[in-house]
């Protein structure tokens, strides 16, 4: 049965900004698409598959993340997938989503840039049209392949003018500092990019300052080892810098021991602007209903904080300041329906 808190949850208005759209491969579409494909897995069925989440860190949940990217090939591999996120969105009253997808890690097994880009634009666009989600589109470079390689595949990006937002930098942190990817993060600004980055999830808080003062990041996907540093976490409180963190991926990926050691509320009580998200939810056990509710059972938060999360949401986004207002003011009006003042 659903709980009262779920429930909320549910009809909550929010919106979703670290999303992988190849992080919502579930097995039951990566098994049919390696059939349609003639691609072979190591596993061969879904159960098998879901046996195999059982992640030690980042890097062997890579490891099976990447293997599954194969069954994806054609341009309605890429629309099936970012649609049938935009379905369970739609479920869950999420109304705006800026989700990510990584073209190097298609085009290096031979996928064309615009097989993967026609295929999730398409749908985006029918999922505002059916469910009226907006959307702003984020491409993110491996920061494991060489800085040459991101640009070139902003070079590909230009070719879609603005219909790609935005600019990330994901993969394995340790090891590969925001500072290797300097100079294409500047050329990505010049060309009028949003810039976002993952940093301190794994990765020391000295990644985080390098992706605000090098990359210009407006953003910070994860942020939680912002709280070792207190010099950094006054200056993200006093800057209203965001960071899309993402609960069920810090467990499963052993950021953190527990939910219930979530540093959420910590940065929340420190005057940080923090959005929840689901990462890469087909492989970490929820989408972001789950996310939202996983925290709020084990840190104790109460509506009033699940509201100020969804506003959050809205106010990191990259809408436009009318949009956000307006979405802001759903919140408040569902907020109100429920009698919170």
């Amino acid at each position: 049965m659903m709980s009262d808190l779920h429930a909320f949850t549910l009809g909550l208005p929010k919106a979703e900004l670290h999303l992988h759209l190849e992080g919502t491969l579930e097995p039951e579409f990566m098994l049919r698409m390696a059939e349609n494909n003639s691609v072979i897995l190591p596993y061969d069925s879904a159960e098998a598959t879901r046996a195999a989440y059982d992640f030690r860190d980042l890097q062997s949940f890579l490891n099976l993340y990447y293997a599954g990217c194969a069954v994806l090939l054609t341009e309605d591999d890429f629309y099936d997938l970012t649609w049938a996120y935009l379905v369970r969105a739609a479920q869950e009253n999420i109304c705006h989503v800026e989700p990510f997808f990584d073209p190097q890690t298609h085009t290096d097994r031979g996928v064309h840039f615009g097989t993967v880009v026609t295929g999730i634009l398409r749908a985006l666009e029918d999922g505002e049209e059916s469910f009226g989600i907006t959307s702003r589109l984020i491409m993110s470079f491996l920061r494991d392949q060489p800085a040459e390689s991101a640009m070139r595949t902003l070079e590909h990006a230009r070719l879609y003018g603005h219909r790609i937002v935005g600019v990330g930098l994901d993969s394995a942190e340790l090891g590969h500092p925001p500072e290797d990817f300097a100079e294409v993060f500047d050329l990505a600004r010049e060309h009028g990019y949003r810039i976002v980055a993952h940093a301190g999830e794994e990765g020391p808080p000295a990644y985080i300052a390098g992706a605000l003062d090098v990359l210009g990041a407006e953003r910070i996907d994860h942020g939680v080892r912002a709280l070792e540093s207190p010099a950094l976490l006054q200056r993200l409180a006093r800057d209203r810098v965001p960071l899309t963190v993402c609960p069920l991926s810090n467990v499963r990926l052993r950021v953190v021991e527990s939910m219930e050691a979530h540093p959420l509320k910590r940065l929340m009580d420190a005057g940080l602007m923090v959005t929840v998200n689901s990462d890469d939810p087909a492989y970490f056990g929820g989408y972001l209903t789950d996310n939202y509710v996983a925290v709020a059972e084990a840190l104790g938060l109460g509506p009033s904080d699940l509201v100020t999360l969804a506003e959050a949401s809205f106010e990191a986004s990259f809408l436009d300041r009318d949009a956000k207002d307006a979405r802001i003011a759903e919140v408040r009006t569902y907020a109100a329906s429920h009698g919170m003042e």
